[in-house]
């Protein structure tokens, strides 16, 4: 299934929402087409919505990681919006969780941008807790 991107715009900061799976061939590539275009246009306030991504295997990983450091190059910052579980479990796993920040809402994840704005940060230590009770 190939990856769809879609871009949109909310307070001046860039949406990508992912729809499909984020794996080696096409669809990686295409991410990273996008993130590496999009900062090279100047855009350096990105949130990847991956609220219809339900897989992502080791090249898709990478492909996060290229892009977000594509935009940090330039002084900018990639952040994560509505992971599914299985995704959160692979950014603990690979330790990327740490790297990443990570949203469960769009209008926090925007905020995040402002310093001067209230924002809920997605609580990892509470989902891996979560995980834990639930095993």
């Amino acid at each position: 299934m190939a990856l769809e991107i879609q871009q949109r715009e909310r307070e001046r900061v860039t949406i990508l929402d992912l729809k499909g799976r984020i794996t080696v061939g096409r669809e990686a590539t295409a991410l990273r087409e996008k993130v590496a275009e999009l900062a090279a246009a100047g855009t350096l306030t990105v949130i990847l919505n991956l609220q219809n991504v339900d897989y992502i295997d080791s090249t898709g990983l990478g492909a996060l990681v290229m892009a977000a450091t594509s935009v940090q190059k330039r002084g900018g910052r990639v952040k994560l919006l509505n992971l599914n579980r299985r995704n959160i479990e692979l950014l603990v796993m690979t330790k990327l969780a740490t790297v990443f920040e990570i949203f469960a809402d769009e209008q926090d994840a925007v905020n995040s941008y402002y310093p001067d704005r209230k924002l809920k940060t997605f609580d990892l230590l509470s989902f891996v807790q979560q995980m834990k009770k639930e095993e």
